[in-house]
């Protein structure tokens, strides 16, 4: 009883939306033109948040499941080339790249198999539960970074 409890919680902590808005929420109806723009030069576009934490999110999880990731390179590895231009197709591509990699996550803490405690076998010490929690942790700073953007931007509902 307390596992499904454990889980169900992780879950809710990983969709988001209780103390803060959801991912989903956070890019919902940005406009096109907004998405790689910087309201000021040292603040990072929307674009730039979510294809951090799609990365991030990635290599939290492939981490996890395999001792041969190779993370990528600290720092510049987590974010976006800057010279690399955002098209449609790959904001597309990152927000389904983003969800799958999420959905992946908690398939993984919704198996009773997954024992959340347990130590990563090639994981250095930490735990599936750590892995969790930390994903959570970045998702959520980072889509509270989205909606300051799209407020900066003017491009928040209110």
């Amino acid at each position: 009883m307390q596992d499904s409890v454990l889980r169900k919680n992780i879950i809710a902590l990983l969709e988001g939306g209780q103390a803060y808005v959801t991912v989903r929420k956070s890019l919902a109806g940005i406009k096109a033109k907004n998405r790689n723009v910087r309201p000021r030069p040292e603040v990072r576009s929307v674009w730039e948040q979510l294809e951090h934490m799609r990365i991030a999110q990635e290599d939290i999880l492939r981490y996890t499941l395999d001792p041969k990731w190779k993370s990528p390179q600290w720092p510049e590895g987590y974010w976006p080339d800057s010279k690399k231009r955002l098209t449609d197709a790959l904001w597309t591509a990152a927000t389904k790249d983003f969800f799958a990699d999420l959905k992946e996550l908690m398939n993984l803490v919704r198996n009773p198999r997954t024992d959340l405690t347990a130590e990563i076998p090639h994981g250095e010490g930490r735990t599936y539960l750590r892995q969790v929690l930390l994903t959570a942790d970045h998702n959520a700073y980072h889509t509270g970074q989205i909606v300051a953007i799209r407020k900066m931007l003017g491009d928040w509902p209110d």
